[in-house]
């Protein structure tokens, strides 16, 4: 049975109609992470405005056709978690894969699928709050027998996911994933993917931060998303540069995503 399965996953990803959605899902990502990126310029000027994965969609809902262009980003984002889901699937069967694959690609297949029920949310007329939710989350987490190891350990897995990234940006071991053209468009190609996967990790790194400091003072209150890690950044000396800065690489990683549409090895 687990055999056939298997063999079913694997003729799933070598169809075209799956890679090409999966294709879509990266440069979906990339809009989403570009947005997102705007977002933090614009408050790092002075400007208002919500700085996470919420307001990038509420941002493309103000758009002409923006509840249209929601459901294709969506869409294209549930095409991506289920090729992740896919590979995790495989990875179990192979005794060659490591554990930390399995739990990469299984973990990338959640955010994924969850990114796009966000943009259906938003389509649909709902105006969620990314903080609100993780203090939601993080409360009924804490409610629960041994919530406060649970969360720790959530934020523990953030923060390591963070680290992850900015590894993989300094290492440039995106490489492996992708045939990465020769030249100067390769060159800038590498520049973006290292650069956007720090930028990344640290915002990654500073929600998991913020989930492990709610966990030891007991206050879900001082849990957050990304837009509350930005407004961490505008606490710190120079917190608007810093802000912009990652803003800035955000946007670096939205456009190698972009380039990932294009030459990721599916």
């Amino acid at each position: 049975m687990a055999g056939t399965l298997r063999k079913a996953a694997r003729e799933a990803e070598s169809t075209t109609a799956l890679r090409g959605l999966a294709r879509a899902g990266f440069a979906a990502n990339g809009v989403v992470h570009i947005l997102i990126g705007v977002l933090v310029l614009i408050v790092a000027f002075g400007g208002d405005g919500e700085t996470d994965q919420a307001g990038a969609f509420k941002a493309v809902a103000a758009a002409p056709a923006g509840f249209a262009l929601l459901w294709v980003i969506a869409i294209a984002l549930w095409g991506l978690a289920f090729w992740h889901g896919l590979d995790a699937f495989l990875a179990w069967g192979s005794t060659r894969k490591k554990w930390g694959l399995r739990a990469s690609e299984g973990g990338q297949a959640l955010v994924f699928a969850a990114l796009g029920v966000i943009a259906a949310a938003v389509a649909l007329g709902a105006k969620p709050d990314a903080d609100e939710s993780a203090e939601t989350a993080s409360r009924g987490i804490l409610a629960v027998p041994g919530g406060v190891f649970l969360l720790g350990a959530i934020g523990v897995g953030v923060a390591i996911a963070g680290i992850s990234f900015i590894v993989m940006g300094v290492r440039r071991s995106f490489h492996n994933k992708m045939d990465i053209p020769s030249g100067p468009l390769g060159t800038g190609v590498s520049v973006l993917g290292t650069v956007g996967f720090v930028a990344k990790g640290v915002a990654l790194g500073i929600i998991g931060v913020l989930l492990i400091v709610a966990a030891v003072k007991v206050d879900p209150g001082t849990a957050g998303g990304l837009d509350a890690a930005v407004q961490t950044l505008f606490d710190l000396p120079m917190g608007p540069w810093l802000a912009g800065i990652v803003g800035s690489g955000l946007i670096a990683y939205g456009v190698f995503c972009g380039f990932r549409a294009r030459y990721a090895r599916l």
